[in-house]
């Protein structure tokens, strides 16, 4: 038999020997699909299944689960999950820790004032509601989406971007929806960083801003921005003493959480810098809206060559009171924007069209709504600021945002740090606080108080403190 012939023949008895593997797999798997249709049927009968009553099958499965087979040896041990590295490395989420205890409180009748999480407690205008309830009846609009959002959209952002910052943007390139600022800043540092690259984030710390990092593989410089000029001079310090050299600068203006907020030099000298240094900048813009006392918040992109350096993440999470919604947006630098499309298309398929056919209505109809919230905030802040100085306690009164920074009385530290004071407000006050030690070593010291529930409830919590703390 000649060579050629010989490989034929081989290649042909091959195909044969996988087919009739792959027949007998074929019955493999359909006899499992049996088995398991039997166990169902079964299961139901045991459970004397009654269609549209309620019955616990999930019980049943476990107690099912839980008995030994006859091949199974009597010593075996608990199957064992183990976790990647990034996620043994994370801290527990705090607001996760204060929001289970909040919700047993309630559940036990407590009257619960909850300043800790910056969640909005109103609802959105009326009009993104019938929007949306009118997008969600199309047929059209419930298949998979474009991961860089619906074109129309884009460019309501960029006509926003034009009127109220004076930026030009490319709704094609330079901008895309996200869900949320907080996954678009989380999946663009993981467009950005990997292993041994270094970001510089600000300090006290908004959880997100440090930990993407670390889930990416990078490291992290964690630089005080409450005074903003001193933030300027130390990053300039670390990319002239630094190896490496910083890559990504994040910021985040107005701050959360301590409110901080800068004017338009300040991203003149950072865009300077970083082009100086050759790092990138990711500015993140999500409290853009709650201005106070007339106060306006710059956009790193209206700055000269902003958008040759970076990217800025907004929302319409607090200005418009969608924040379950998770609609926000990634405008800048073309190439950021294409890295980040490109990563969320493994991850998602973009938000939800009617969500973001309703967001559409918002921006082009609900200025009128997003300046009144701004005024609703700004009364809440005066509120509880005010409250808080007839206990005695001295206050900051913040230009933007919707958070208190408040330091604590030195008195009520002398027996316990801040995160175990702030528990004694949740347990004995039934107040929710955030502790300042939350967002890193610089909030030790202080709590982070939400205005966002109606002003009453802002005077109750206070209340409710004084009592605590004087009996």
């Amino acid at each position: 038999m000649n060579r050629r012939r010989y490989r034929r023949v081989h290649d042909v008895r091959n195909v044969r020997l996988r087919h009739k593997r792959r027949r007998k797999s074929m019955t493999v798997r359909k006899n499992d699909f049996n088995d398991v249709e039997n166990y169902q049927d079964d299961l139901l009968n045991r459970t004397n299944f009654v269609p549209g009553a309620k019955t616990d099958v999930s019980a049943e499965a476990d107690a099912a689960r839980d008995q030994t087979s006859d091949d199974a040896p009597d010593d075996a041990r608990p199957f064992e999950i183990n976790v990647a590295e990034r996620i043994k490395n994370l801290p527990p989420y705090l607001f996760a820790e204060l929001n289970a205890k909040k919700y047993a409180k309630r559940r036990a009748g407590a009257d619960v004032v909850d300043l800790g999480m910056g969640s909005p407690t109103d609802p959105p205008d009326p009009l993104v509601i019938d929007r949306l309830a009118e997008a969600i009846k199309n047929p059209k609009v419930h298949a998979y989406g474009a991961a860089r959002g619906i074109m129309n959209l884009r460019r309501d952002v960029a006509a926003r971007y034009l009127k109220y910052y004076g930026v030009r943007l490319n709704p094609e390139t330079e901008i895309m929806t996200t869900l949320g600022s907080k996954d678009g800043l989380s999946h663009t540092i993981l467009a950005l960083c990997g292993p041994g690259d270094l970001a510089i984030v600000p300090s006290p710390y908004f959880p997100a801003h440090l930990y993407a990092v670390m889930l990416a593989g990078g490291q992290t410089l964690a630089l005080d921005v409450r005074d903003p000029d001193r933030l300027l001079s130390e990053i300039a310090y670390a990319c002239e003493r630094f190896l490496p050299r910083p890559k990504l600068a994040i910021v985040n203006f107005p701050h959360n959480p301590t409110a901080t907020v800068v004017e338009r030099p300040f991203y003149v000298e950072l865009v300077r810098l970083a082009k100086k240094y050759g790092f990138m900048v990711l500015s993140d813009l999500a409290y853009a809206d709650l201005v106070f006392d007339g106060y306006q918040t710059p956009s790193f992109l209206s700055v000269p060559g902003a958008i040759d350096v970076g990217v800025e993440m907004t929302t319409m999470s607090k200005s418009y009171s969608m924040a379950g919604w998770r609609i926000g947006f990634c405008c800048g630098n073309s190439e950021i924007v294409r890295a980040l499309a490109t990563i969320k298309t493994y991850y998602d398929y973009g938000g939800f069209k009617p969500l973001q056919i309703a967001a559409i209505a918002a921006l082009r109809e609900l200025d009128s709504y997003v300046e009144s919230m701004a005024k609703v905030y700004e009364r809440r802040r005066d509120v509880l600021c005010d409250a808080l100085e007839r206990i005695g306690w001295e206050v900051v009164r913040p230009k933007a945002s919707m958070f208190v920074w408040q330091k604590i009385p030195e008195q009520y530290l002398e027996r316990c740090n801040t995160y175990e004071f702030a528990m004694k407000l949740l347990d004995e006050a039934n107040v929710v606080v955030s502790p300042g030690s939350a967002f890193g070593p610089l909030g030790e010291g202080y709590l982070r108080l939400a205005v966002v529930e109606k002003e009453e409830r802002l005077r109750q919590a206070v209340r409710q403190i004084q009592r605590c703390l004087n009996g």
